[in-house]
């Protein structure tokens, strides 16, 4: 069954990691071997054969550079000034139209690409492997924009979906770890994205900038790669109250794969999945928990960020790489889910609020 996953930082690792995504996982695995640089050395789970492999067509895939700031929690995490961020962002989009000349990816920009690309990925007489997967492009943290004319280019060049906020301080948004309402320069921001039609990305925004960015943005909102507030208590997750504005409007919520968002206690760097008893069924926990609140599975999704500066060292215990989140529907249908259900799941719920964004 198709997928879609609404949340992967591919280039990211293809620049800063230096991973050559167009290598299987295991592959990548083997030559990363002994090296010590970056936590999740040889322990990637995410590539384009992988991706194939896992019938995953569709990526909503990330640029991403933050403006360090002397109070942010994740040291050397950043850039010294925006340009040089939102120089990063242009490499990173560089690698992803590398791979578009490769044959390897394609970027959707519209419905009529994206029905284009769906007409190709239900072809059964073609096979996995001579499929390009095809990519949203998204923004995550807007700290990249040096101005808002910037929004105006990027959009030009194809930018679709925008969260304008990340971790800890931002320029136009504080993030998870922090407090506080958007800045002046975030307000303008969310309302140019609803005059553009760029997809508001709810993740990473503290309680206020959430409240207030729903306030300013007139559309249909999604969260790329969230979790439940209520399983699992910090504010990196929603409130039910969050999810109901999320889904009342007629949004979506992808399904986070990362192991201290899936359940309470769990450690970064620290704890281990399979003694902690993280497996994939554990995000059906989450998924219980929404439909529950809405009464129907029309919003939960994937949003895996199974590459986002982690592996399996904080990956379900069950998952070896990503093409295994096909094992979703036996799990889903054991818990009581109808086919329906899990198509919606794997790629219903983010093809209606596509082809709704994109009319």
């Amino acid at each position: 069954m198709l997928i879609i996953d609404a949340h992967l930082d591919m280039a990211l690792n293809a620049i800063e990691w230096n991973r050559d995504y167009r290598l299987s996982a295991h592959q990548i695995r083997q030559e990363e071997t002994g090296m010590t640089d970056k936590i999740d050395r040889a322990k990637g789970t995410v590539s384009l054969p992988d991706l194939r492999r896992g019938h995953i067509g569709l990526v909503v895939a990330t640029q991403i550079a933050r403006f360090n700031q002397s109070n942010g929690n994740l040291p050397g995490a950043g850039w010294n000034s925006p340009a040089q961020a939102w120089a990063m962002t242009q490499a990173q989009r560089a690698w992803y139209e590398a791979m578009c000349d490769d044959g390897e990816m394609v970027q959707i920009l519209d419905r009529t690409s994206l029905e284009n690309h769906l007409t190709l990925w239900l072809d059964e007489t073609i096979p996995n492997e001579q499929k390009p997967i095809g990519y949203i492009l998204s923004l995550e943290g807007a700290d990249s924009l040096v101005n808002l004319s910037y929004l105006e280019k990027a959009y030009a060049y194809g930018l679709r979906a925008l969260g304008p906020a990340h971790y800890s301080t931002g320029r136009y948004a504080p993030g998870t770890g922090l407090s506080g309402p958007l800045t002046a320069e975030g307000r303008e921001l969310v309302q140019e994205m609803d005059r553009l039609g760029i997809i508001l990305d709810v993740t990473h925004l503290t309680d206020e900038g959430f409240t207030e960015a729903m306030s300013l943005y007139k559309r249909p909102v999604w969260a790329s790669h969230h979790n439940c507030r209520a399983l699992v208590p910090h504010q990196r997750q929603l409130t039910d109250d969050q999810i109901r504005q999320i889904t009342e409007r007629g949004g979506v919520i992808g399904g986070c794969f990362d192991a201290w968002m899936m359940k309470p206690g769990f450690t970064q760097r620290v704890s281990n999945p399979t003694e902690f008893g993280i497996s994939l069924e554990t995000i059906i926990d989450h998924y219980d928990h929404i439909c529950q609140l809405t009464g129907n599975s029309q919003h939960i999704a994937i949003g895996s960020d199974l590459d986002g500066t982690y592996g399996t060292e904080q990956s379900p215990s069950d998952l070896d790489t990503i093409a295994d989140l096909q094992n979703l529907s036996g799990l889903l249908t054991k818990r009581g889910y109808s086919t329906e259900d899990i198509e919606n799941i794997f790629h219903k719920n983010w093809l209606r609020f596509l082809r709704n964004a994109w009319t």
